[in-house]
């Protein structure tokens, strides 16, 4: 079986921190030849109620989802010259990034952005860091959300 390029995941959400993390995928893609994968997901609370109206809930969320992940995958493809893989997922977050983890054999790092202005990291560094990484096959590597893109690319 041929080695696929190694993909590098990083989760799409509204912190400062993300950006970060994305900008350093994108440079450890491009120096080792490999890819960028970008996984945002959504919650399915608030759907259930009545069918229809549920369901139009939840193809406006992920409509919405496809949207922020557009704007990423814009930024890492300036970056990387290549599009990212992406994964729109409904449900928990921790849940399904475990999940897509152990179902894409191609994922070889997740990497996560810090939060340098808060007492913790972020609510899915300290779930990871607890419990989550004795469930999670690949290595984490998570960047500090106070550094510059400069001192990012000086990193390669």
């Amino acid at each position: 079986m041929a080695k696929k390029d190694p993909l590098f995941l990083v989760v799409v959400d509204e912190s400062e921190e993300m950006h970060q993390a994305l900008r350093f995928a994108c440079g450890r893609a491009n120096a080792v030849g490999g890819k960028v994968g970008l996984l945002y997901c959504f919650s399915a609370e608030g759907f259930e109620y009545w069918a229809g109206v549920g369901e139009i809930m939840r193809a406006e969320a992920r409509e919405e989802a496809e949207t922020k992940m557009a704007i990423h995958a814009d930024y890492a493809r300036d970056l990387t010259s290549e599009t990212p893989v992406m994964y729109v997922r409904e449900g928990d977050m921790r849940e399904e990034l475990l999940t897509l983890i152990d179902e894409e054999l191609q994922i070889s790092l997740l990497v996560l952005g810090a939060d340098t202005k808060s007492d913790t990291a972020g609510p899915l560094i300290t779930f990871l860091m607890a419990k989550g990484a004795s469930q999670c096959r690949v290595p984490i590597t998570v960047v500090p959300g106070n550094l510059s893109d400069e001192q990012i690319d000086a990193l390669f």
